[in-house]
């Protein structure tokens, strides 16, 4: 056959068209006789692909261009592309330009570098290297191939660069994932001047994304294409918006997207998962839900992200809400969807839905098993989890270092060390076991189980420069209180070269505070100031909270006022270290700082503040609070419900105490402590005993304040009785050897009168702490036993224990109840010489009294007038006390003015003007005393006296007859009487009314309660219960004089505590001496 049917027969076998053009353009000439077309295989051409080609892809490279609709299929026999190339040329067929672009896309779509630089060679040995659709073609060949440094060569040595040119080079890079490359390109390319396109824009963010430009080079490409215009391309915007969300930007995401006047699907996906991930949950939902009322359904991408959204912030309504949107747009199956929703449900507790969820799920991965094993970890159901972890196995699904993390996070939660040991061992074979994440849950399940030696063990087998791990190893340290191991691990952080991040300050913080080192706690705070952590908000909190509890409040307050920025833990930290020592009213006024700079407080605020109100018994503000407690969602808190009861109760507020008790759904100690101890402070001493029985009967078990409090209310009501079933309580509970306790116990037993059962718990102490020793000395002081009371006090010295305040007042009413003058002078004058404290009111009032009893009333008034502090009315009311048991008018008179200037309102003034005036015969100013507290309207507090007797308090008025047993009361003090004065008893007659008034009245008119207490004990109580009677005033001489009398001719021990002292009255003696 000649050349010229060969040639034919191969164009009919391709297309029957154009055969004029073909020949018109190609004049062939073959050296030999060419083969017969089925000679020539082209379905055997690079590598066996059988190609479909039309005419064109011989024809004139001007006129003609290679089809895109071929199909290729691989084959390993055929030759490859070049080989063409050597048939073409053995038969004298000359190859154009079309034919190399053909060949180059072929060697683009098989990956043959090879093949692609034997035809670059032969391309630019045949002079078609400068032909620009080649040369590109070339650089997309290289890059596809990896040899990048090629194609740069090819781009590079182009006689001119297009826009297309540049644009194909950027996206090449771009799909080999060279984005540095694709920056140092595009710079270029800014550098020549070449105005870029929407696609060179698109690609750039892109590459941005990968990680390598800033968010400021980030914004000057944005800058870039506004100059451009394409500040509204979809193309562009929508990697920019996505950009700008994933780099944290998510208000300059949200300016993009609110510019463009036309949105689609991805514009909506950008923004919505852009808020969402950057914790604008709220803002995503209300996006998507102005999606979907404006027509636009949204595709599963976006319903998982809106989804998760709901999850973050807990609006699992609406989350559930979503899924029938799922179901009715068809998206019920995709996996991320489903994933979202198992998410969703896990978070909420509803793990029947979301059991449900990942039940009928087509196919489940690795995320699908982690949402629903971490939700079932972190809500405590970890035996679920780990069923969970068996099915994923059985299911051939491999658990990744989440999957692994998550269960043993479960297993730290019930203290399942073992089944987290054998997690490691499978860590450890799947190797995972030096995962950071997998490391910090590792360690952390071997502190949580306690198990600190497999902790540090396996803290030293870590290779990774993980600062968590070293936290961890703090913490656990930390809560053992092992302030020197703490220090080790901190130290070790230093030495191998461990940078501390805002958590690990913190962490060895708390130790030193829990331990009290604050001289450590001093240099890991100097320690944080030259890392740079001194405006730390975190590590600033902790200082607070350090320094503020070991009393350095203004170093404390020092830190809160230069931090630049108003964090709530910090301010709350400070309100709570003022109300911790007592300072209310700085409390208060801090918080209301808080709240005027626009601080929401917290519960920790809300509880502190409400707390304060309960140290000042501030009611009304404390009822504020609690009315922003309401609206701010904490009414529900157990801190603030605590704080609300403490509250009311220390107000005297019984029924709301109990109103805000009642409200407390999981009441713990604390609830019951704080109405046990409220009532008791506020005087309802009664009502506190009572809850007690209720805690007791509860079921709830007491602790150390529990038992204090309950004490102390027995100790007020002088319930020997039931103070002595709390004593059997505390010894049978094992707190009998807590100091706190103790103390307790030694005033209730000071206060019932039992000064021998005081001392002897008083002894039996392990340990004594200041206060023990001043209960111990005030006890002595109140039953009149100051000798002992000053020897106790110089052993104390001798101990080098500190005597305080409390301890003076103690010593100075011992001295002043048996009449040591000089001793208790110069005990006065060794506060401040000897011990450095400054005297306060309680110990000048306790000088006044002492100079007063001996009769020195001048020295007292000149003491008065000499002290550095102005008189209060207690000093004016124990100086005219004395003047009338001593007469003194003159000097009565004159504390009897200064009384009605400062407590015009106390009754006590006027009935201790009344009866200064009376026992002196001055009667008629008597009336005048009693006219003026009328036209007052002051009422007097009438005396009063209360006996215990067989489990009932028996209360009695002066002449009393509303007793049911009045008139055997009276008939058996009518013979106490006369046995009395048949041993020297003689009565004195009132001396409050003159002799007229006195023969008008009955004479059972004037019998003093205490006189009806003690007869109605005596006919009462067994012969071996001494009778203990409590009097809300002082006990006058006659009813003194009678006590002794009666109890040397009943044989029996009478203790009386009036308003004063105790008197202990046995075989017609007092332990006053007669001196009260």
């Amino acid at each position: 056959m000649s050349g010229s049917g060969c040639l034919r027969s191969l164009m009919l076998t391709v297309n029957q068209c154009h055969k004029p053009m073909f020949f018109h353009r190609y004049r062939l000439h073959f050296r030999t006789k060419p083969k017969p077309t089925s000679a020539i295989n082209l379905r055997k051409h690079f590598r066996g692909s059988v190609v479909s080609l039309s005419l064109a892809e011989y024809s004139d490279a001007a006129n003609t261009r290679v089809s895109d609709d071929y199909l290729v299929h691989q084959n390993e026999d055929g030759p490859k592309g070049i080989d063409l190339l050597h048939s073409m040329e053995a038969r004298c067929i000359r190859a154009n330009s079309q034919t190399y672009i053909w060949l180059l896309k072929g060697c683009l779509s098989s990956g043959s570098l090879l093949d692609a630089r034997k035809l670059h060679s032969r391309i630019l040995k045949l002079g078609f290297g400068g032909e620009y659709e080649i040369s590109d073609l070339f650089v997309g060949v290289y890059l596809a191939n990896g040899d990048s440094c090629s194609a740069v060569k090819v781009f590079d040595d182009l006689p001119y660069r297009s826009l297309l040119s540049w644009n194909n080079i950027i996206h090449g890079f771009l799909a080999k994932k060279l984005t540095g490359q694709v920056l140092g390109f595009f710079s270029r390319m800014v550098a020549e001047n070449v105005r870029p396109d929407e696609t060179t824009f698109a690609g750039v963010l892109r590459a941005c994304g990968g990680g390598n430009a800033s968010i400021q080079y980030v914004e000057q490409i944005h800058a870039r294409i506004i100059r451009h215009c394409f500040g509204t391309s979809l193309l562009v915007c929508n990697p920019l918006i996505d950009l700008y969300a994933k780099n944290g930007s998510v208000d300059s995401a949200k300016k993009v997207f609110d510019k463009l006047n036309f949105r689609d699907s991805v514009s909506w996906v950008a923004i919505i998962s852009g808020l969402s991930r950057n914790g604008r949950e709220e803002e995503a939902v209300l996006l998507f839900i102005q999606m979907h009322t404006s027509g636009i359904f949204p595709t599963p991408y976006v319903f998982s992200s809106v989804i998760s959204a709901c999850a973050k912030i807990e609006l699992f309504e609406l989350g559930e809400q979503l899924q029938c949107l799922v179901f009715k747009g068809g998206f019920s199956c995709e996996t991320y969807v489903c994933n979202a929703l198992v998410t969703l449900y896990s978070r909420s507790g509803n793990f029947i839905s979301a059991e449900q969820v990942f039940n009928t799920m087509w196919h489940r991965d690795g995320v699908s098993y982690n949402s629903l094993i971490s939700g079932l970890a972190q809500c405590g159901f970890s035996d679920r989890a780990l069923e969970l972890f068996k099915k994923m196995q059985s299911d051939c699904m491999e658990p990744d270092c989440v999957t692994i993390a998550s269960l043993l996070s479960a297993c730290a939660s019930v203290g399942y060390l073992y089944k987290g040991k054998q997690l490691h061992s499978y860590a450890i074979k799947a190797g995972m076991s030096s995962d950071i994440i997998l490391e910090g849950s590792l360690l952390d399940l071997y502190v949580k189980c306690s198990d600190l030696q497999t902790a540090y063990e396996f803290f030293l087998t870590t290779e990774t420069e993980n600062v968590v791990l070293w936290n961890v190893m703090l913490v656990a340290y930390g809560q053992q209180d092992d302030l020197k191991e703490s220090f080790h691990i901190f130290k070790q952080m230093h030495v191998e070269g461990m940078i501390p991040n805002q958590y690990t300050y913190p962490s060895i913080l708390r130790t030193c505070t829990s331990v009290g080192a604050l001289n450590l706690g001093e240099q890991v705070h100097t320690q944080a100031i030259k890392t740079g952590f001194q405006f730390n908000a975190y590590v600033c909190s902790v200082l607070i909270d350090m320094y503020a509890k070991h009393g350095k409040l203004d170093t404390a307050l020092g830190i809160l006022r230069r931090l630049t920025e108003d964090d709530v833990v910090s301010w709350t930290a400070m309100i709570a270290g003022y109300a911790q020592h007592d300072l209310f009213a700085e409390a208060l006024l801090l918080f209301e700082e808080m709240q005027n700079r626009g601080i929401q407080s917290d519960n920790i605020g809300f509880s502190s503040a409400i707390s304060s109100c309960a140290g000042i018994q501030a009611l009304n503000q404390g009822r504020q609070i609690h009315a922003q407690t309401s609206i701010s969602g904490y009414s529900n808190d157990l801190s603030v419900g605590n704080a609300l009861v403490t509250l009311y109760a220390r107000c005297g507020r019984i029924w709301e105490a109990y109103q805000a008790f009642e409200k407390i759904d999981v009441k713990d100690n604390i609830s019951w402590n704080g109405l046990i101890s409220g009532f008791g402070q506020s005087g309802y001493c009664e009502e506190a005993l009572q809850v007690f029985s209720q805690m007791h009967r509860a079921g709830v078990e007491a602790n150390l304040f529990t038992f204090g409090s309950a004490v102390s209310a027995a100790a007020n009501l002088a319930n020997i009785k039931q103070g002595e079933q709390i004593h059997a309580m505390v010894i049978k509970t094992g707190n009998n050897s807590e100091a706190e306790v103790s103390n307790a116990l030694i005033t209730l037993y000071s206060k019932c009168g039992s000064v021998d059962d005081a001392k002897r718990e008083f002894i039996e102490m392990p340990e004594k702490n200041e206060i023990s020793w001043n209960a111990m000395i005030t006890g002595y002081s109140q039953h009149g036993h100051g000798i002992e009371a000053l020897h106790l006090f110089e052993q104390m010295k001798q101990l080098g224990v500190v005597p305080s305040h409390v301890t003076f007042v103690g010593v100075l009413s011992a001295c002043s109840h048996v009449g040591l003058v000089s001793e208790g002078l110069a005990y006065f004058e060794s506060m401040s010489k000897e011990h450095g404290l400054v005297p306060k009111p309680e110990h000048y009032a306790c000088v006044v009294d002492l100079l007063s009893r001996a009769g020195s009333l001048s020295q007292a008034r000149k003491f008065i007038t000499e002290m550095p502090i102005k008189p209060d009315s207690m000093i004016w009311r124990t100086l005219l006390s004395a003047c009338i048991a001593k007469k003194n008018t003159e000097i009565g008179e004159v504390a009897a003015r200064h009384l009605l200037e400062l407590e015009p309102e106390d009754s006590a003034t006027y009935v201790l003007i009344s009866n200064m005036y009376a026992v002196t015969g001055m009667w008629g100013y008597r009336d005048q005393a009693r006219q003026l507290m009328k036209e007052r309207g002051v009422k007097k507090e009438p005396g009063r006296s209360w006996i215990e007797v067989k489990n009932s308090v028996h209360a009695f008025y002066v002449g009393d007859r509303l007793h049911p047993l009045a008139n055997k009361i009276y008939e058996f003090l009518g013979d106490l009487n006369e046995r009395a004065a048949e041993i020297g008893y003689v009565e004195d007659r009132n001396n409050l009314w003159n002799d007229m008034e006195q023969q008008h009245k009955d004479p059972t008119v004037y019998i003093h309660s205490e006189k009806l207490a003690i007869a109605f004990g005596l006919i009462s109580l067994s012969n071996t219960i001494p009778i203990r009677v409590i009097k809300n005033l002082r006990v006058c001489n006659d009813c003194h004089n009678w006590i002794k009398h009666t109890s040397k001719i009943s044989k029996r021990t009478i203790i009386v505590r009036d308003a004063y002292r105790f008197h202990h009255f046995k075989d017609g003696v007092c332990s006053c001496k007669d001196y009260w």
